[in-house]
């Protein structure tokens, strides 16, 4: 047994998630970690995974799409039933028959769908019930499985007392009839299969234990008087943050918080500067994630909506500063209280789409569009909503006309202490109650000690289910037999009939080895089902069982392969190559699960410990590829004109270009170094990656201040001697500086450089 005393609770969270197959919510309070730990497991999990939120600004934070764009769902209200009287365009209300039309999936989303290991719903807090009863019924329908949300794992993250969902009046008669509530947690799916509720509970955002407590109170309806009187000590109603520096005003509706930015920037003498983001691809206005138009002037107060991700973390996600300097390629910001100042850099959101990779049988990521601006806002104000996910060590909170439960608890939770809080009104008990569905609800929390116990018991059942689906060839046989019927029944002379003999041994080969795939399945049920089996004794089977049919299977495959090269000589043949090819995608899909269950079970039996590393390897993206040019290597030698490309047969569905190159999710940076170090210049690099040329130069900087490249990779020796020398008695330290200093001669991205290798 493993023992798991001193792991932290988000280890075992990350662990649940890749050896088990159990859905989970994960919530804890204002500042556990749970977007830290949300990137995290995206990055490490082994499993076929999609990121979805409730809105399309929360999907492009969590790196994913929104609910609606992935399931295709309408918008309205659906209603978990076959038919519903009133169902119809006009009432927006949805039945599942009216869903089943509307949602009909074909192509890679299809594909994506039914590869899918782990869907992850971030913001959760936001979702409806009944879009989470649309998402099941698309999931069964698409994989044909009528297991809950078709046997795909659901991470659901959020915390239920913060933003709750929103359903508008004409809706509640019509969901009433078949919904306790309005959270997720009320839909008809969870009723059948709760999912294991794990709260992160070690707080990193709050320190002192009397703030600890009062939140703690807020979020159990429990605030007491003398919490009540802790909190009112901080009220001072005429307080005037424009005599202070660092706090920003947390109020509830927007038009006040923007009102309050502009009077605040309209009093700020001095030269206003704009900003405007680059836009590429499909980059809708919806999910901007900042207003088009960033206007500043120095002395503006500002405030970081990312966190610097680099070995420095010179600021984070709330942090606020002061605008010391302006220019059109530079945005100096001052952190008073620690008299610090940092150079701004533009930050790159991507908007995603998801894809099927029929060569790997991978679910990916494809950057469809992105948004490169200054991760900054103005910062004298911001609503209590947008303020969600950010750490605040100065505030003022002007919660007289809180709203929605929650709001009050999401506006003190930002707060680092009780020291930089100001009210502008007293706290009081009427309206600070949360909803008693969701304190109900965390009754459900499952106690650290159990976990254990949960786990395992979860595990073994992952470990059946990969087995039992790695060796169900059912739907694969069928596919083969279909075809067998085709060739059969295909006209005497042609193509097909000519091949029938080759097709119905191969045809044999496969359904001799059905009844040995069936038998080691029952031989696993039946061990698991025998309370006293081993995990060592199954990993022995399982390698065993791999060796075994893999020995048999790959010379079939590779003789169909084969048989593809030598028909696409031949004209005419086009029809049938596609369906050779057809039961060659299901071949290789058969064979890549198999080595891949094979490497799951013993990566888990023998180390404790399965991620992405394990199964993103070049053995299983390159399968195909390495298959198909072993075989193409051995016919060139009876046939010297096969062609040295195949991606005809090894791509069969060519997919339509976007409008920007396709690529990996990978750091933005890391994609220009990997194109640097291929030789490229950065006039290149931005044609190739559809950014502007100061942007490359910015990513050039940021390389070489982590020293992952050399100042000699982008500039000359001679350039570089020639900004040192003009730069002797330079006493400056900006770029603007730099730029007064050196003049026309030199420009803006040969200084950014310049200054990056003088950091070293």
């Amino acid at each position: 047994m493993i023992k798991e005393e001193k792991m932290e609770l988000q280890d075992f969270t990350e662990r649940f998630i890749n050896q088990t197959n159990a859905s989970i919510f994960l919530t804890g309070k204002a500042g556990t970690g749970k977007t830290t730990l949300l990137k995290k497991i995206i990055h490490s999990t082994h499993k076929k995974t999609a990121v979805v939120a409730p809105t399309g600004i929360a999907a492009l934070n969590a790196g994913g799409v929104t609910i609606h764009s992935f399931f295709q769902l309408p918008f309205g209200t659906f209603l978990p039933v076959s038919s519903y009287p009133h169902s119809g365009h006009a009432q927006r209300l949805h039945d599942q028959a009216a869903l089943r039309k509307h949602s009909r999936m074909r192509g890679d989303k299809k594909k994506i769908i039914q590869a899918l290991e782990l869907l992850i719903v971030d913001e959760v807090s936001m979702l409806r019930p009944d879009v989470l009863d649309a998402m099941d019924f698309v999931l069964r329908a698409v994989r044909g499985m009528q297991k809950p949300f078709g046997g795909v794992q659901i991470l659901f993250i959020g915390d239920l007392l913060q933003l709750p969902p929103v359903v508008k009046q004409e809706e509640l008669p019509h969901l009433q009839q078949f919904y306790g509530g309005n959270f997720f947690f009320h839909a008809q799916v969870l009723q059948q299969s709760k999912p294991i509720y794990i709260e992160l509970e070690k707080i990193f955002r709050q320190q002192d234990p009397t703030f600890v407590d009062i939140l703690n109170s807020l979020r159990d309806n429990e605030l007491k008087p003398a919490q009540i009187e802790v909190l009112n000590a901080h009220v001072q109603p005429n307080f005037d943050s424009t005599k202070s520096e660092g706090y920003i005003i947390l109020t509830t509706h927007n038009n006040k918080a923007d009102q309050i930015n502009q009077n605040r920037l309209k009093a700020v003498k001095g030269k206003s500067h704009s900003y405007f983001p680059e836009i590429t691809g499909d980059f809708p206005i919806n999910i901007y994630p900042l207003q088009e138009t960033l206007e500043l002037k120095v002395g503006a107060q500002v405030m970081f909506i990312k966190n610097d991700w680099s070995p420095e973390k010179l600021y984070y996600n709330g942090k606020i500063g002061k605008v010391v300097n302006l220019s059109s390629e530079e945005i100096i910001v001052l952190f008073p209280e620690e008299n610090k100042t940092v150079a701004v850099e533009k930050y790159e959101w991507e908007n995603v789409k998801y894809t099927y990779n029929d060569q790997t049988g991978e679910v990916e990521e494809e950057v469809i569009g992105t948004f490169v601006q200054y991760p900054l806002r103005l910062a004298w104000a911001i609503t209590v909503h947008k303020s969600q996910g950010l750490t605040f060590e100065k505030a003022v909170l002007d919660l007289h006309n809180v709203f929605a439960a929650g709001q009050a608890y999401v506006a003190l939770s930002r707060l680092t202490s009780l020291n930089g809080l100001v009210l502008l009104h007293p706290i009081r008990l009427n309206g600070l109650k949360n909803e008693e569905d969701v304190v109900r609800y965390a009754a459900n929390k499952i106690e650290r000690h159990k976990l254990e116990s949960t786990y395992e018991t979860n595990r073994d059942k992952y470990l059946l289910d990969l087995i039992i689906q790695c060796f169900d060839w059912e739907s694969f046989i069928r596919h083969v037999v279909k075809l067998e019927i085709a060739h059969n029944q295909s006209p005497t002379g042609s193509e097909m009939k000519k091949n029938i003999d080759w097709f119905i041994n191969i045809s044999r080969a496969l359904k001799e080895l059905v009844p040995h795939a069936h038998n080691f399945r029952q031989q696993m049920l039946k061990l698991f089902n025998n309370q006293r089996w081993e995990l060592a004794y199954v990993h022995e089977r399982v390698s065993a069982a791999y060796s075994y049919f893999n020995q048999r299977l790959e010379p079939i495959y590779r003789d169909i392969i084969r048989q593809i090269l030598l028909l696409s000589q031949k004209k005419g043949t086009s029809q049938y190559c596609e369906e050779l090819n057809a039961i060659e995608e299901d071949f290789v899909e058969l064979l890549v699960r198999l080595k891949r269950t094979n490497v799951i079970i013993a990566q888990i039996v023998l180390s404790g410990e399965i991620n992405k590393t394990h199964v993103d390897t070049d053995s299983f993206k390159n399968y195909r590829v390495v298959k198909w040019a072993l075989v193409k290597q051995s016919l060139m030698k009876e046939i010297p004109n096969i062609p040295i490309e195949y991606t005809d047969f090894v791509t069969s569905k060519k997919s339509k270009k976007s409008n920007i190159p396709k690529k990996e999710r990978k750091n933005t940076y890391e994609e220009t170094l990997k194109l640097i170090e291929a030789g490229k210049d950065p006039k290149a690099i931005a044609e190739d990656r559809k950014l502007s040329i100061q942007t490359v130069y910015n990513h050039l900087s940021k390389l070489i201040t982590q020293e992952k490249i050399s100042i000699g990779q982008v500039m000359s020796q001679e350039r570089y001697n020639e900004i040192k020398i003009s730069l002797l008695n330079f006493q400056g330290e900006t770029l603007t500086e730099m730029k007064e200093c050196l003049g026309q001669d030199f420009t803006w991205e040969e200084i950014k450089l310049y200054r990056a290798h003088q950091l070293l």
